[in-house]
């Protein structure tokens, strides 16, 4: 992409409305802008950051067996009356009725809606385990909406729901979304904690929300130590192999971690030595929500045992905000200059800059490169515009490519490119004809 022809409205200054790093950089990167209070439009740079994001998402999804569907976002209000949540989730929930004088809601969650479908479609024991998720528009009407897209009206949201027949094969299912979490933070770039966590408006026993460590966390986090030295990037089992994922899951439960709503001081240090005890600040990706029968039976959702009695299913549910993982992402990564974008989540790979625009030379030379890296698949955002080489330096170090080729008339008389990498601002030449295999090797 030429930076002539694209949408990129980057601010000079931090807008004064912005409070934490993530929504800073947001706005003056051009990312996006906001319409309304917590309600925000993406812009072509955040957008695609965004697709990206949703995408890691789902392949770890369908690796881990779930299986993607998609339900509306106005949904009828008798379904959250029969589960009895209607009049309990709050003033965070926007109801509205339609011409027909029918209440309706827009949906916060899914939980009602996803039974109900269920119920209608599966009727024997034979028919589960099952996992059922979407990726779609959410809102919840915050009272004090802030920080950007980290706690906005309306955001992206992959929620999934499980479906068996016992606790036993339930555990399960929530033991594989355990892990599949683990995978879907590391390919993200994160070290996202699974702490215990309550389990607030959606209920049930079991819960776990994977926190993202940041100084501007909403959340207190107290945890060991060793989960800095475990390797989140070598999660590898058989899903269907219960045993094994149990195991998985077991090595990260049994250290000791847990958000300040379910922090136990005593078992802390009873747990963890003194030199391991860590504590900070965290902001939630994930939350994960074991709730056995909390829907199913009120809303009617059973199955035939292999004994051939009714039994009502178990569930789960399992959220990853996709949206507010941008800003989480930026949170945990950036530095004075911008962002830094980790590459599998980069909005594009390398950014080609011309020094000298207008010079025969550094024109052909950014000509040629440009192409052949859109040959050969690299997401490449060309820097043709005029201008200095000092705002060209500050405007690629904010967006935050993973890496920066620069050519300019000094470099071209040597036959060489400077690389630069973003995240470590190392610097190297590379003659000009081995610049494209150093992205496609």
């Amino acid at each position: 992409m030429r930076l002539s022809q694209y949408f990129m409205p980057i601010l000079r200054d931090d807008p004064k409305e912005a409070e934490i790093v993530s929504h800073k950089l947001m706005l003056r990167a051009g990312m996006v802008r906001q319409e309304a209070a917590g309600n925000y439009s993406w812009l072509p740079m955040g957008f695609r950051v965004l697709k990206k994001i949703e995408q890691i998402v789902r392949e770890e999804q369908d690796r881990a067996g779930a299986l993607e569907v998609l339900m509306p976002t106005i949904q009828p209000a008798e379904l959250w009356k029969k589960s009895g949540r209607y009049d309990a989730y709050g003033k965070e929930m926007l109801r509205i009725k339609d011409r027909h004088d029918r209440e309706m809601l827009y949906g916060p969650t899914n939980e009602e809606m996803i039974t109900d479908i269920f119920r209608q479609g599966v009727q024997s024991y034979k028919d589960l385990p099952r996992n059922l998720y979407h990726i779609q528009w959410k809102f919840r009407d915050e009272v004090r909406p802030r920080f950007g897209v980290m706690r906005g009206r309306e955001f992206l949201m992959k929620d999934a729901y499980s479906f068996d027949v016992s606790r036993e094969a339930g555990q399960h299912s929530y033991n594989k979304m355990f892990v599949s979490y683990l995978r879907t933070f590391a390919r993200l770039g994160l070290k996202a904690v699974p702490m215990r966590a309550e389990t607030g408006p959606i209920g049930g026993s079991d819960s776990h929300e994977f926190l993202v460590l940041a100084d501007t966390g909403e959340s207190g986090v107290f945890f060991d130590g060793d989960f800095h030295e475990m390797d989140w990037g070598k999660v590898e089992v058989d899903y269907d192999d219960a045993g094994a994922v149990a195991k998985l899951v077991e090595r990260f439960t049994s250290k000791y971690a847990a958000t300040d709503e379910k922090h136990d001081a005593a078992e802390f240090e009873r747990r963890v030595p003194a030199a391991k005890r860590m504590t900070g600040r965290g902001i939630e990706v994930g939350h994960i929500f074991f709730f056995g029968t909390k829907y199913s039976e009120p809303l009617g959702c059973e199955v035939q045992g292999a004994d051939g009695k009714k039994v009502a299913v178990q569930s789960g549910s399992y959220g990853i905000g996709v949206s507010r993982l941008v800003g989480g992402i930026i949170e945990a990564s950036h530095d004075d200059a911008g962002i830094i974008w980790p590459e599998a989540v980069a909005p594009f790979q390398v950014g080609l800059i011309n020094l000298k625009v207008g010079d025969a030379a550094s024109d052909e030379a950014c000509l040629k490169i440009y192409q052949a890296l859109q040959a050969k698949g690299v997401d490449v955002l060309f820097d043709d515009k005029d201008g200095g080489a000092g705002g060209k330096f500050a405007a690629m170090d904010l967006i935050g490519l993973p890496w920066q080729v620069i050519i300019g008339p000094r470099g071209l008389k040597d036959g060489i490119a400077e690389v630069k990498c973003r995240k470590t601002g190392a610097r190297e030449n590379v003659a000009l004809d081995q610049v494209v295999g150093r992205f496609t090797a």
